[in-house]
């Protein structure tokens, strides 16, 4: 018998880079209180890293430690995940098509 904490992050570990979970994915493994508080013990065991009220991510692990995913892939799959279109800033847009030398510091998405 799986656990609720092996049984999230089997399923965190099956998403690609940036794939975004949320506490309405395990409610069908126990209650609320306890998917919260098995999300909230993988965030601080650093298994998980919390990118918004109710929106994990799995970190990126490789030969120089871990890091959290890339900001595109994370805001592309919250954008699948409700439905809606996002496209980078017109800077960063500008940049990705090499129409511009100057790099964007942040990273805003409309």
């Amino acid at each position: 018998m799986v656990t609720l904490p092996e049984f999230i992050l089997l399923h965190a570990k099956s998403l690609p880079e940036g794939g975004v979970l949320s506490p309405k994915e395990f409610l069908h493994m126990g209650s609320r209180d306890a998917v919260d508080q098995a999300l909230s013990r993988l965030t601080k065991e650093g298994k998980l890293l919390r990118v918004a009220r109710g929106t994990y991510v799995m970190p990126v692990s490789s030969r120089f430690g871990t890091r959290a995913p890339s900001p595109e892939k994370v805001v592309q799959a919250l954008a699948a995940q409700h439905g809606e279109v996002v496209s980078p800033h017109g800077a960063n847009a500008a940049n990705a098509l090499g129409l511009t030398q100057q790099v964007p510091i942040r990273e805003v998405y409309l």
